[in-house]
């Protein structure tokens, strides 16, 4: 293949990239959109410095990328700003993100819905049907066919 067709196109080293362009680029964030507002948001940094959407950044740059509950850091290794499919990302980034960041992930998956306070959120299944249950106590509320009132119609009367 000759160079600067198909895959080693995409992949060229440039020097610079647009921060917004090579996150979604490397498939950090699903669209291009949504990569701009995570850094107006301020939840993409570089060496501390919150990034703007339009920020050039180069090879060998460590940006981090807050996703609550942890903050991930990648090396950058390409500048690219065309999308690569996922069996190359590790030709484009090194992720640097420390081990205690995946402890925090993995304790919050644990946690769960562990902490939830009772009655606070959405209910859970058994609290909807204990809920359910309880209103129709409450209303007292007929059942079954049997139990509505019987309406009749006067067929005697004519109008």
């Amino acid at each position: 293949m000759a160079e600067g067709t198909g895959i080693n196109k995409v992949l060229t080293s440039n020097k610079e990239a647009r921060i917004d362009k090579w996150l979604w680029a490397a498939r950090i964030f699903k669209t291009r959109s949504i990569a701009s507002q995570a850094c107006k948001k301020g939840q993409v940094s570089l060496r501390g410095t919150q990034l703007k959407p339009s920020r050039m950044v180069r090879v060998g740059d460590v940006i981090s990328v807050r996703k609550p509950p942890i903050t991930y850091s990648f090396k950058i290794l390409q500048a690219i700003e065309n999308r690569v499919g996922a069996k190359l990302l590790p030709e484009v980034l090194e992720n640097v993100t420390s081990p205690e960041q995946y402890e925090l992930l993995e304790m919050s998956k644990i946690s769960g819905f562990v902490d939830r306070a009772r009655g606070t959120g959405r209910p859970t299944k058994k609290e909807r049907r204990s809920l359910d249950a309880f209103a129709m106590e409450e209303a007292d509320v007929p059942q079954f066919f049997g139990d509505l009132p019987i309406f009749e119609f006067d067929d005697d009367e004519e109008d």
